[in-house]
């Protein structure tokens, strides 16, 4: 018998997330320049979903094989897509116009937004800015409908441009890159009266463009970009070697793929905009209405001469003086388990924990996934130096992490030089597993005391300070040889793992969340308290949203903490006992966290999986229980702190709208300002003790 349960689309919810984004724009209680990331912050996500998810619909929708979706769904899809797309930008461009530029005028920056804003005394400025410094690397191409096609590359800026000859009288068309490996977008200009100026590359240009044009009258000028099909599909049933060999060249050819949107100045003239459809066969829907300025991703590169005054001044991340001492870590952990929290916690305490691992003459192995790995990575170069110190290091690389391919390459390639040994990319899956094992053998080379490790964030220094992530380090033996177990897969050297306290998609993790879920049913179903607590950054898969909606209606208490894409519709008969929060402040929340009440028995795990059916099905994640009962008392009170959120958390109602949880009632809760201070003060606490 068929259910009646509904779900929303995945991709219309991860608009109404990146609208959430967009409303931090519009808090004037945030610092100007932190409003103005949030607006960059938008548009980067959104440049990603039509490279992505777009560009996936298009292909559907011009007779590309889908398994879920017909050709006219594709199509349906398409247009709401776009239709909402459109109402997003309508605000997105009066916050800014009307929000951001007067705020930062109140604080004596004049962003120019065009060149009739210019001053007279910056006017000669801009002339000799744009005769010295721009001119030289400019260089208009012409544009026929006719003739041979110049290509547009994928995210770059161009200008369209639109003259008249003097002589013939008929109009003639150009396009121009705008050359920002040369120049800065942003162009500061001398300082006046107290007040500092800033302006568009483009726009100066734009005041100058009659000077690239002897002869022509030139009659306007309007930006715009073309977003291409960034997927890349790598047949990984073949060997190792042929797959580093296909992404190689398929990232190269990332820049030249199918058009997927044409962003264009919404006051370009309806002719003009025709003239370039028809010069560059794009399609009508892949037309995407823009503001005058496109690529607002670069705001977060905004110049701030005025620096912490109109910026977040971040709190400095807590070290834990009782862990930065010689084998502190290990000592530590030997005694107790140990719950870090990112970033509010400094991630040098990772680092000292992979430098103890160097310099343990017991320790002999070294196991650890790496998915999104930063640049000049200090974890990747303290795993060089335990091999050259004779550790057997063993790393898995995920060779398909989406737009980290190239780096993770390169990464491999220099830790495979070093004499690491190097797994790479299952074939059939994606290891999103944040995992490291520290193996430790006595002189008899029986294996002693060691170290597990299990994250929901990757061992990135970068992401670290900026994504809001907890990890988990224990000597627990059952976590240990669990994680050496999964190692060992990895390494596909284990046909049927037990796995006794980790949870591991494929294997274990989902028939035991069942269980967890059937027995909160099966307690509601009694009268007895029934509670469940998901913390994750997106919730789809239908399997999964089923058991919520069983659980809510036997009686079960349930809080959703979903950042992005939640499919599972509250409100509703089947879901009324579910409520989800959605928070977007200062660090990306990014923490996979999972409480069931268990009778008082409390459960809580921690790890990397998100409900997607992507992370259950076709990857390899990881969960672990957390043990120790003061540190789930901890993460039990994180968790309540962020469901007690009344600044920064909304509700998300059965229509995708964010509804703010905010009151005028009792104290202000800010979720990570308070998180911060909770673990300031634990840490002060313990420094007492």
């Amino acid at each position: 018998m068929l259910n009646s349960y509904q779900y929303f689309n995945r991709d219309i919810s991860w608009l109404s997330f990146n609208y959430r984004v967009l409303l931090e724009a519009e808090d004037d209680s945030l610092p100007v320049y932190e409003r103005l990331n949030f607006i960059s912050i938008y548009s980067s996500n959104l440049e990603e979903f039509y490279k992505i998810r777009v560009a996936e619909h298009k292909a559907v929708a011009s007779g590309g094989f889908s398994d879920s979706m017909s050709k006219e769904d594709a199509h349906e899809l398409i247009h709401t897509i776009t239709k909402i797309v459109n109402s997003q930008m309508e605000d997105r461009i009066r916050i800014y116009d009307q929000k951001l530029i007067p705020a930062l005028k109140d604080n004596n920056i004049i962003f120019y937004q065009s060149k009739s804003e210019v001053k007279p005394f910056h006017k000669e400025f801009i002339i000799n800015y744009f005769r010295e410094e721009i001119f030289p690397y400019l260089q208009p191409v012409p544009v026929s409908k006719d003739k041979v096609k110049t290509f547009l590359r994928d995210n770059r800026l161009y200008l369209s441009t639109r003259v008249i000859n003097r002589e013939t009288k008929e109009m003639e068309y150009f396009i121009i890159k705008l050359p920002y490996s040369k120049v800065p977008r942003f162009i500061e200009l001398p300082k006046n009266n107290n007040y500092y100026y800033i302006m568009f590359m483009e726009d100066i240009i734009k005041a100058n463009i009659g000077l690239m044009f002897p002869g022509y009258d030139v009659d306007c000028s309007y930006c715009c970009k073309i977003s291409r099909d960034a997927d890349i599909f790598v047949d990984d049933a073949k060997s190792t070697k042929v797959i580093v060999e296909q992404l190689k060249k398929k990232v190269r050819k990332r820049k030249i793929g199918a058009v997927s949107r044409f962003v264009y100045d919404r006051n370009m003239p309806k002719d003009f905009l025709e003239y370039l459809v028809q010069a560059y066969n794009i399609n009508d829907d892949d037309l995407v209405p823009g503001d005058k300025h496109l690529n607002l991703d670069d705001l977060s590169h905004l110049p701030n001469p005025l620096k912490d005054k109109l910026s977040y001044n971040k709190p400095k991340n807590i070290m834990l003086s009782y862990l930065i001492d010689k084998n502190s870590m290990f000592r530590y952990i030997r005694k107790r388990d140990l719950l870090l929290h990112y970033p509010y916690h400094s991630f040098d305490h990772f680092i000292h924990f992979l430098y103890e691992a160097v310099h343990d003459q017991l320790t002999k192995e070294i196991m650890i996934t790496q998915y999104r790995v930063a640049e000049n990575s200090e974890v990747i170069n303290t795993l060089i130096a335990a091999a050259q110190n004779g550790k057997n290091v063993t790393v898995f690389v995920e060779l398909k992490a989406r737009f980290d391919e190239e780096n993770n390459l390169a990464t491999a390639e220099l830790m495979e030089k070093a004499g690491i040994n190097i797994i790479y990319s299952i074939p059939g899956l994606k290891v999103h597993a944040k995992v490291a094992l520290v193996l430790r053998y006595n002189n008899k080379k029986n294996r002693i005391k060691s170290y597990a490790y299990v994250s929901t964030g990757n061992f990135n220094e970068k992401t670290a300070t900026i994504y809001s992530d907890s990890g988990l380090f224990t000597c627990n033996d059952s976590i240990v040889n669990d994680l050496h177990n999964l190692f060992r897969i990895l390494k596909q050297d284990a046909d049927n793992p037990i796995f006794k306290r980790l949870l591991v998609t494929r294997f274990n993790l989902m028939p035991e969340l069942t269980k967890l879920i059937d027995h909160e049913i099966k307690e509601a179903k009694k009268g007895n308290e029934a509670r469940i607590i998901l913390k994750m950054n997106a919730l789809q898969d239908p399997t999964m949203i089923n058991e919520l909606y069983r659980a809510s209606s036997a009686g079960v208490k349930i809080d959703l903490i979903v950042r992005g894409i939640c499919c599972l519709i509250p409100n509703q008969s089947y879901s009324k006992n579910i409520k989800i929060t959605r928070i977007v402040d200062m660090f990306l929340e990014h923490a996979r966290v999972w409480y069931f009440y268990n009778s008082g028995k409390e459960k809580i795990f921690l790890g990397s999986p998100d409900w997607m059916r992507r992370n259950l099905y076709r990857r390899i994640e990881v969960a672990t229980p957390i043990l120790d009962e003061s540190l789930k008392s901890e993460m039990k009170d994180l968790l309540n702190i962020q469901l007690n959120d009344n600044r920064k958390a909304c509700l998300v109602d059965e229509n995708l709208e964010n509804l703010f949880k905010r009151s005028d009632n009792g104290p202000i809760v800010r979720a990570q300002s308070d998180i911060y201070e909770y673990l300031r003060e634990k840490a002060e606490n313990y420094k007492k003790e």
